[in-house]
């Protein structure tokens, strides 16, 4: 059943589900994996995100959610080779949101997979994508959330620029996000995130900020998720 805060496209400070009657084991994989729909949209996935120092050369940049998508399985955001890699660890839920930059010129879909493994299968799937640099593989880029009537509403797979997938290891969870052009060019050649923030970097994703806008973007929803799950496992005294 979808979450009753995600229909239609998460409107402000509304909750993922309106089923938070059973309180979790507090435990960072417990609370982990119900934490999708037992906090409001706006903690996982902010209306307005900071960068400071996310872009390139340092600059800052401040991101604008354009939507939230509803919460859906594992087929409607990766594509079938992403979720064969991922079967390992089972696809609980997956949430999603899409950004612009303030000047309008990018957008970016950023998610996160609640995963059915325990901390030795997160490991060890973390271990693959290291080992077998999985992160970097164009075929294993995750979909963008396309919301009608916005900014990104032309934002499809062949609009896909520059992306990075990461497994965690303290919670059930893999976070991902996938940018590109807000006019909805094709992109003939997407790069990997790592490749378009290295120093030297000159293809036009590069010089476009495009690896610096996934990468900055997945770091502020990793780093979200993780202080909530922390502070639900830890309240305060």
């Amino acid at each position: 059943m979808l979450g009753l805060g995600l229909i239609g496209g998460a409107a402000t400070g509304a909750w993922l589900t309106g089923d938070s009657s059973a309180e979790p084991t507090r435990t960072p994989y417990a609370t982990g994996r119900t934490v999708w729909h037992s906090v409001p949209v706006d903690t996982l996935f902010p209306p307005t995100l900071k960068g400071t120092g996310a872009g390139p050369g340092g600059t800052n940049r401040t991101w604008i959610r354009l939507s939230v998508a509803p919460d859906s399985d594992c087929s409607q955001g990766l594509d079938p080779l992403l979720r064969t890699t991922l079967r390992s660890v089972g696809c609980e839920r997956m949430v999603r949101a899409t950004y612009t930059d303030v000047t309008r010129s990018s957008v970016t879909t950023v998610g996160v997979v609640v995963t059915e493994a325990d901390e030795a299968g997160m490991q060890a799937l973390s271990t693959r994508f290291t080992e077998q640099r999985l992160a970097g593989r164009k075929d294993l880029m995750p979909r963008t959330y396309a919301p009608e009537g916005t900014l990104a509403a032309g934002f499809g797979d062949r609009q896909r620029a520059s992306w990075t997938v990461r497994p965690l290891t303290e919670i059930p969870a893999v976070v991902f996000a996938v940018s590109g052009f807000a006019d909805a060019r094709t992109v003939p050649e997407p790069q990997p995130a790592d490749a378009a923030t290295e120093t030297g970097a000159d293809t036009d994703i590069a010089q476009a900020g495009l690896g610096h806008e996934a990468k900055g973007i997945a770091d502020r929803v990793e780093r979200g998720l993780r202080k909530t799950v922390t502070d639900l496992v830890e309240p305060p005294a």
